[in-house]
């Protein structure tokens, strides 16, 4: 393939190249399953140490209906921006690119363990936040609490406090840090006469 030729991907942008890192998505067929989340690490995968694939977040089916179609909105817009064929969920396998793989694992996490109603506010907080902090998030979470069991470790219970607290301080409240004043007030910047 020359440089000019387009990527060819699968899905939510996954190259569709033998031996690359990318996301599955693995969505049961019946309404009650659960939903995988596996980082399948590709040629790097059996070696040093590190596994072919990892399963970084097991989901229930009510969770994954409530935040799966704020992903795929937000996933396919970007997909149109580079000129990619965007995806739908299906039954079945998904794959993501690695990235878009990192940025649903961060939705996951805040919402595995949400009521529903919380589900809506996670959603709203995971899409304003861009590409670049949900990557951070998920190397941060990842190097400590980056498989299913940890549900209640560290970053991961970190990023469902922050992601779900959708509730605005009361009128009246007084704020925690005084509104600073502006910096050309200050005596440095006055004219000396």
């Amino acid at each position: 393939m020359s440089d000019k030729d387009p990527v060819k991907t699968v899905d939510f942008g996954a190259p569709d190249e033998f031996g690359s890192h990318r996301f599955r998505v693995e969505v049961p067929a019946g309404r009650t399953g659960d939903v995988l989340i596996v980082e399948e690490h590709g040629f790097h995968g059996g070696q040093r140490g590190l596994p072919e694939e990892e399963t970084r977040v097991i989901l229930g089916r009510a969770i994954w209906s409530e935040i799966s179609e704020a992903a795929r909105m937000d996933f396919n817009e970007r997909l149109k921006v580079r000129k990619l064929t965007t995806s739908r969920w299906k039954v079945g396998n998904n794959l993501l690119d690695r990235f878009l793989g990192k940025e649903l694992c961060v939705l996951a996490w805040a919402a595995e363990r949400a009521t529903l109603e919380q589900c809506a506010v996670i959603c709203t907080k995971w899409a304003a936040l861009r590409p670049e902090e949900r990557w951070w998030l998920f190397a941060m979470t990842v190097a400590e609490a980056g498989m299913p069991e940890d549900t209640q470790r560290g970053w991961r219970r970190a990023l469902f406090l922050a992601l779900s607290d959708g509730e605005k301080p009361a009128p009246g409240r007084p704020r925690r840090r005084p509104v600073e004043k502006d910096m050309f007030d200050l005596p440095l910047f006055k004219d000396n006469e």
